[in-house]
């Protein structure tokens, strides 16, 4: 197959110069070469459209966890969150042992300061669900979803204090504008948007703790020792409202309700754990297939699916002023987000070269 190339250069046609059978089978090698680029090509697409369906999966399941909380009723936000992490540590134990994780999980008990970090992060994390359980509970499902619409926001601040990091002059727009949709939602509400800044808070300060621990445990596991850490709290307010009598299944019990309403409430606090863990395997899974930028633009999925449904579903109000805060927000996000962008395809070409890339086979 002539090209009008110089063929020595190409190492696929180093001896297609030599006689008619070496040309035949350089050119086969050609060939090899293009259907091997295509499988790996094939192979990658496939790749990513799984990576895809895990990410979805994930940030859609997030999105709709308002829906699920408000079947909890009459629970408590600390009830909830009882449930929640004691059924996550079981589930997360159970499928440790059916993925034959043990031990792995062994070695992040053995090491003392990942230990301690992981159990940090994790009442950090229910921190963070306890604001989050008692703002659906509560009718604030709109300024809970602020909350992780500026989470971004906040973890690039934390960096700049905690890491000390330098900012770039995009970086630094978007943060001034999310000061000033902040103010404005104070201007609207008569007072700080306390549930917004403590989702956004301790979820940022959970990621900066989780970044010290880096790669060296897995999501799996890593959510088995945070859920363990905090399964004492979990355990002993369970006890505490049991001796009380004010367990919302006790409540149940004493209002009157048929056995089934009672079976329900008592299978959706244990699925409150279950539905903790797989998204966030979904995410670990979506994270390995998914190029960084890409999971980071696929964050804010969540925040406008519980914004959506605060508004159009729970009938949460939006003033005017309110309406403004969050399209600063919004504009604030939308240029983060092109700093992610530039940064990404800049560091990609900074570590990938045009030079370095494989000659053409046509």
């Amino acid at each position: 197959m002539s090209t009008g190339r110089s063929a020595p250069h190409h190492p696929l046609h180093a001896h297609s110069t030599s006689t008619p059978a070496r040309q035949t089978k350089g050119t086969y090698g050609c060939n090899l070469a293009i259907v091997t680029q295509r499988q790996t090509n094939t192979g990658a697409s496939g790749t990513l459209r799984t990576g895809y369906l895990y990410g979805l999966g994930a940030y859609g399941m997030w999105g709709l966890f308002p829906l699920f909380f408000a079947l909890l009723v009459p629970a408590g936000a600390l009830e909830v969150i009882a449930h929640r992490a004691w059924w996550a540590l079981v589930f997360s134990l159970i499928a440790i042992v059916l993925t034959g994780r043990m031990r792995s999980l062994g070695q992040a008990f053995r090491d003392w300061r990942l230990f301690g970090i992981l159990s940090l992060a994790g009442l950090l994390q229910a921190g963070n669900w306890t604001i989050y359980v008692w703002a659906v509970l509560n009718g604030h499902v709109l300024e809970a979803s602020l909350g992780y619409f500026i989470n971004p926001l906040v973890t690039v601040l934390l960096a700049i204090i905690f890491l000390r990091e330098r900012l770039t002059i995009l970086q630094v727009i978007s943060l001034v504008v999310a000061a000033v949709a902040v103010a404005v939602f104070v201007i609207d509400a008569g007072r700080p948007p306390f549930i917004s800044l403590g989702l956004a808070f301790s979820f940022g300060l959970y990621s900066l703790v989780k970044k010290q621990v880096g790669l060296k445990v897995g999501a799996l596991q890593g959510l088995t020792v945070e859920t363990l850490a905090v399964a004492p709290f979990a355990l002993g307010y369970m006890g505490y409202l049991a001796v009380q009598g004010t367990s919302s299944l006790q409540k149940i019990s004493e209002g009157g309700a048929e056995v089934t309403a009672l079976g329900t409430h008592g299978a959706l606090l244990v699925l409150s754990g279950f539905i903790t863990l797989v998204p966030l395997v979904f995410f670990a899974l979506a994270a390995r297939m998914l190029p960084l930028s890409t999971v980071g633009m696929m964050q804010y999925m969540t925040p406008f699916m519980q914004f959506l449904l605060g508004w159009l579903v729970f009938g949460e109000q939006l003033s005017t002023l309110r309406w403004t805060g969050f399209f600063l927000i919004w504009a604030a996000i939308a240029v983060l987000t092109v700093h992610i962008v530039v940064s990404t395809r800049t560091q990609h070409f900074q570590q990938h070269p045009r030079s370095d890339l494989p000659p053409s086979t046509t």
